[in-house]
């Protein structure tokens, strides 16, 4: 079986799909996320992130800039 990204938009409480597909990628650590699985995203930067781990890796890189 084969697997596809799919496109989203993240809103606050929720994300459309644009894209039919399974799963979308990790912005910080690249590991695939199941659709059925994504529990963290960020509506400004539109990424999703796999963990809390990630979101914090991410919220660590911002506070420095």
């Amino acid at each position: 079986m084969s697997k596809k990204k799919a496109k989203l938009i993240y809103k606050h409480n929720s994300f459309d799909v644009i894209e039919e597909g399974d799963f979308v990628l990790c912005a910080v650590s690249r590991k695939e996320i199941m659709l059925k699985d994504l529990n963290y995203w960020n509506v400004e930067l539109q990424e999703a992130y796999f963990s809390p781990i990630e979101v914090n890796e991410r919220y660590k890189n911002f506070k420095k800039l």
